[in-house]
């Protein structure tokens, strides 16, 4: 791949902080500004965010969020570590690793002959350094963020691709076969994972992605209810269905020990 100069991308926007060091800030504009050299792609807009907890029951305290816009697509990576040069250097590595990623499924849509790596879908084979939970007594935790969004009709493999490209646990996505609601997540001996809400034990996938398949239909709870499950098994997010409407919803579990919720647009 030919590499691009540094200097075609844009100021990068740190956001940190004053307990965040200068430096740190200053080692963020120019690792993450550096990362041009890795897309032939123009990158429209960087953003880096710094942070810092004092709590000390969080095992990681600093943690570091980057979001790009690579010629219209968003690219997403957050990590975290014991001090906030680690925190940078390992948000570069991320960032820089979905860029090579992202090269090659553009190359491969493009009609050019990507590069081949065995282990090209293994995202759990790497270290991911995500934030800790904040361990906020089951009482306090409220729903403090509510996305409503149609989800994308996509593959598994468009599901999975928009995954790592936006460092998320799971992503809900509508099954471009069965239009199903379903969501596909980091989990299992293949590192990736599919759960609708009705599966079909009959039905034969076609795909390159190394993935696994839960067999249980998505259970019908009210919010109240799927709170207390979520609550009861500690899991880090709770696939659905909301009584009412049939469709398939996502409550999880936010860093700062509260609770998110993603709902489809009616």
């Amino acid at each position: 791949m030919t590499r691009r100069s540094a200097a075609s991308v844009p100021d990068v926007d740190v956001v940190a902080g004053g307990d965040i060091p200068a430096g740190a800030r200053a080692e963020a504009r120019a690792k993450i500004a550096a990362l041009g050299r890795y897309t032939n792609e123009p990158i429209l807009h960087c953003r880096v965010r710094l942070s810092r907890s004092y709590d000390p029951a969080v095992a990681r305290p600093v943690i570091a969020q980057g979001n790009l816009d690579v010629n219209g697509r968003m690219l997403r990576a957050q990590v975290a570590a014991d001090n906030a040069h680690e925190a940078v250097a390992l948000l570069e590595t991320r960032l820089r690793r979905q860029l090579a990623r992202m090269a090659r499924h553009w190359e491969a849509r493009r009609g050019a002959m990507p590069e081949a790596t065995p282990h090209e879908w293994r995202h759990k084979a790497e270290p991911t350094h995500r934030p800790d939970f904040y361990p906020r007594p089951e009482q306090e935790r409220q729903i403090v963020r509510h996305k409503t969004y149609e989800p994308a009709r996509a593959t598994p493999e468009e599901a999975a691709f928009d995954l790592d490209m936006l460092d998320y646990d799971f992503q809900l996505f509508t099954d471009a076969e069965s239009g199903q609601d379903s969501v596909i997540y980091h989990a299992g001996p293949t590192g990736y994972r599919l759960a609708q809400l009705t599966p079909d034990p009959t039905r034969t996938w076609s795909t390159a992605l190394p993935l696994t398949f839960s067999e249980r239909p998505a259970p019908r709870l009210t919010l109240a209810e799927a709170v207390q499950r979520l609550d009861a098994t500690g899991l880090r997010f709770l696939f659905f269905a909301e009584p009412a409407s049939g469709r398939g919803q996502v409550l999880y579990r936010r860093h700062d020990g509260h609770y998110g919720l993603i709902t489809p647009a009616s």
